[in-house]
């Protein structure tokens, strides 16, 4: 396997606009990053992975961008940007950012100009007479809004504020050309290409024929305008001009893509991204039973498939998903469930991501209103439910767990007013549990979930001729127990998870000749413990 430093990195996500306020205004900004850019060093991690950050009106929280070239106000300043950059590199910390491609801002100037129809720009993005087909915006209604200006309607697969730029124009791919090349010379090690599944779109304009237009997974793959031969094109060519003549890190969200899909996004041959963020765990609601053994599937599926020649992220959360400890853990274990998801994240293969609070074990809100929310897509369903006769009720039922906002609320930091964050009222609601989980209070508890991700961290780094480039096998079956064996030319780890509340049989075979070198349980016995993660290491 060949050896690369965006496989040996884990990845630290931060949303800037919930990580830390530095100048009271109740939004994230850079120099909060900067801010605790120790703490982020002290973690261990090696990249950041900054969500949008470029000015947007801020529709989608900034995956509406109007300036691909300018900072948002609330951020900062381009300066306050490259002093990230500055600090970040004293601390041999990358840092990679979100470049969104499929579409721009309603207000960006492109756009502006392609409502003049006697302009160059005029079909930068995609324009037709009348709606030609039945497409859905992944954001709730139809995917074509009218635009009276031009008197036309336009494609947004997104919100209306999101229109999608047009690919068959050589012109949109140039301007990207310049507007990498603009990003690599301030100094950034890669991107992390928003939605790129979806550049291409077929030029037939046909209806999609899906079973179930409210099932996200059947809408975001629909062959009409997802996964198409453009696609493949496009990325070869910046890959080729840009991408590996520059070492940068390129992780490509795909959606949910199956295997040969994702394979032909990153194998070494075709040239296109270093790595993908798969789709498949996220349709399992948690890991018991009859999910978990799906779930092992799925890693095995993925390591047969793609680790010859190929590589994949591994995440438990982003900002799209709910909190991995709410979703895949225990309430009533919050600690050993959530050092048992870090144990997992950190030793199977790819490259982890951790999202910012999953490394102090954050939860999901309870917010019990409509009016606390800010997420777009929450608030788009929530009004489709209530128009088709759904009650609230039934609206916090179906679609609460699963909003987008869960992962948004504010980074708790301490104990104290706005959990530290802020000194002011943030922008969105501070997730109630902030006193009894805060990075202060774990930071003096060296059995917390933060101190857990550093030693896992130090310890994926020790053995990563294990760890990141060995074999994987998964080796056990049923009964709530995911064990798996990572292997090199001279080392055998053995992970064992115990996914249950209750205690487990352990095979005493398990362990024979293997050294225990981590578990989050301070006591060793001869069963595993609800939710308790051992590594064992033997030398061959």
């Amino acid at each position: 396997m060949n050896r690369k430093w965006w496989k040996e990195a884990v990845v630290y996500q931060i949303y800037p606009r919930s990580f830390n306020d530095s100048n009271d205004d109740g939004i994230g900004d850079l120099r909060g990053i900067i801010e605790k850019i120790d703490y982020i060093e002290d973690l261990g991690v090696d990249v950041i992975w900054l969500t949008p950050i470029n000015e947007s009106p801020n529709y989608d929280n900034g995956y509406d961008i109007s300036d691909y070239k300018k900072i948002m106000k609330e951020f900062g300043t381009l300066n306050d940007f490259k002093s990230l950059l500055k600090e970040a590199k004293k601390r041999d910390i990358k840092i990679i950012i979100d470049l969104v491609m499929n579409h721009t801002s309603h207000k960006h100037i492109w756009f502006q100009n392609s409502k003049k129809e006697l302009n160059k720009k005029n079909d930068y993005y995609i324009w037709k007479k009348q709606k030609p087909n039945n497409w859905k915006s992944f954001f709730s209604g139809p995917a074509w809004e009218y635009d009276e200006e031009r008197d036309e309607y336009y494609l947004h697969l997104y919100s209306k504020e999101q229109p999608d730029l047009n690919w068959e124009n050589e012109d949109v791919k140039n301007e990207f050309k310049k507007i990498i090349n603009w990003w690599i010379d301030l100094g950034v090690s890669g991107f992390r290409l928003d939605a790129i599944h979806h550049l291409g779109k077929s030029q037939e304009f046909t209806d999609i024929n899906i079973n179930d237009f409210d099932d996200e997974s059947q809408l975001f793959a629909a062959p009409e305008y997802t996964h198409r031969k453009k696609v493949h094109e496009l990325l070869n060519e910046f890959n080729e001009e840009l991408f590996t003549p520059n070492n940068l890190m390129t992780v490509g969200e795909i959606g949910y893509a199956d295997l040969d899909t994702a394979y032909n996004y990153t194998c070494e041959e075709n040239k296109e991204v270093n790595m993908v963020v798969q789709f498949d765990h996220l349709k399992l609601p948690d890991f018991k039973g009859h999910n978990l053994d799906n779930f092992k599937k799925i890693q095995q599926n993925w390591y047969d498939k793609l680790f010859k020649n190929a590589w994949i992220a591994q995440y438990l959360e982003n900002h799209d998903q709910p909190r991995s400890i709410t979703k895949y853990g225990d309430a009533n274990f919050r600690r050993e469930s959530g050092t048992l998801l870090a144990t997992m994240l950190l030793t199977l293969p790819g490259t982890p991501f951790i999202y910012q609070g999953q490394e102090i074990g954050m939860t999901n809100v309870d917010f019990d209103s409509i009016e606390d929310y800010d997420d777009i897509k929450t608030i788009n369903k929530y009004w489709d439910l209530i128009e088709t006769g759904y009650s609230e009720e039934d609206f916090f039922q179906k679609l609460k767990y699963k909003s987008r906002d869960n992962a948004r609320t504010p980074m708790q930091w301490t104990a104290e007013k706005y959990a530290g964050f802020s000194n002011t009222k943030p922008w969105l609601k501070i997730n109630p549990n902030y006193k009894k989980i805060n990075v202060k209070s774990a930071q003096n508890d060296e059995n917390s979930i933060l101190e857990t991700y550093k030693k896992l961290i130090n310890l994926r780094k020790k053995y990563s001729n294990c760890l990141v480039y060995g074999s994987y096998k998964e080796i056990s079956s049923g009964n709530n127990k995911y064990i798996y064996l990572r292997k090199s030319k001279t080392t055998k780890m053995k992970i064992i998870l115990n996914f249950s509340d209750s205690e487990i049989e352990l095979d005493q075979n398990i362990s024979e000749d293997y050294k225990l070198v981590f578990n989050n349980y301070n006591n060793q016995v001869d069963h595993l413990c609800p939710y308790e993660a051992q590594i064992l290491i033997k030398k061959i």
